[in-house]
């Protein structure tokens, strides 16, 4: 956290206090993976939230009960059966040795979370932002009707969440073929299983489309009003999802990284991506007082370029 060393700091210091505190904050960072794999594991919840372990073990389980759907359909069984549970837990097992996938999963919980905070402190709607609405209303057809499709996908996974689950397409392309691989992976020798198998990873990519899920339109949408930083980059005006991918784009870091940066503990890589964004001193104080008003920026940080802030945050640690 930027606590009161930083806030002390003077204008000669502040790179150097951001460098550290940089540092620190990739250094809890590093540490988050294995904690939390061990912890969902032993279901144990003394140091993450209930809520994010819950909301994890949800979407793992959800997602290896998509894929043993997939695998039952050639033999007539209905969507949504109820698989034996020893299956579901080899998948999601096998799912927790996926960094990458947990990393995904996590960042979603936390993006979760950031949007009912927001939900309830700044009253921000989770699926309908200011600057969505405007772009529903567009008079320009392509920006109006890719709006209305992220509106339908946002609505979509804001009720997966509150069920605590998430759709395999709602997937990275890369995260969503990992999935499949740990499917077949997971049924072994028999020939008629590894032909079902075959078959449902066929059937789930001739679905897969990731321009069409959520994150996919979002990055869309960011991309289009690239122009526009100050908007787009107003949490309070964008909305929780469009800001972490519009900061993603404007930072050139991973969306999850992005997310993780919002984290209390990992303020000086929110800060530092803010300006890399190309967001003003003043905006990103005013982004500050949205997500953590009780954060002050170091003194002199009016002082630091965009160029510079790139700089220092390329030398982190934290996988972009």
């Amino acid at each position: 956290m930027i606590d009161q060393a930083v806030h002390s700091a003077d204008r000669d210091n502040v790179e150097a206090v951001l460098r550290d505190e940089l540092a620190r904050g990739d250094a809890m960072a590093g540490s988050v993976l294995p904690i939390l794999r061990h912890l969902i594991t032993a279901e144990d919840s003394s140091v993450f939230s209930d809520e994010i372990l819950a909301r994890v073990r949800g979407m793992l389980a959800d997602l290896a009960n998509t894929l043993l759907d997939a695998l039952a359909e050639r033999t007539g069984q209905p969507e949504r059966a109820a698989h034996p549970a020893d299956e579901v837990s080899l998948l999601t097992r096998a799912f927790l040795e996926n960094q990458a996938l947990l990393a995904h999963l996590h960042a979603l919980a936390l993006e979760w979370q950031l949007t009912e905070r927001l939900q309830s402190r700044l009253a921000l709607d989770p699926v309908v932002s200011p600057l969505l609405q405007s772009h529903v209303s567009s008079h320009e057809g392509a920006i109006q009707d890719l709006a209305m499709k992220f509106l339908a996908a946002q609505a979509r996974w804001c009720q997966s969440q509150r069920r605590m689950r998430l759709s395999l397409f709602e997937l990275p392309a890369d995260l969503f073929h990992e999935a499949l691989v740990t499917l077949s992976a997971s049924i072994g020798e028999d020939p008629e299983m590894i032909e079902r198998a075959a078959f449902a990873e066929a059937a789930l990519r001739r679905k897969y489309d990731e321009g069409a899920g959520r994150l996919g339109l979002a990055t869309q949408l960011a991309m289009s009003m690239r122009g526009e930083v100050e908007a787009s980059l107003s949490v309070a005006n964008s909305g929780v999802a469009l800001f972490l991918s519009a900061l993603a784009i404007g930072s050139r870091q991973g969306r999850d990284a992005v997310v993780l940066s919002t984290h209390e503990a990992q303020l000086a890589r929110l800060a530092l991506a803010l300006r890399t964004a190309g967001l003003s001193s003043t905006g990103v104080e005013q982004q500050f007082l949205a997500l953590h008003p009780d954060i002050t920026l170091p003194q002199g940080f009016d002082r630091l370029g965009a160029d510079k802030a790139s700089a220092i945050l390329s030398s982190g640690r934290v996988a972009g």
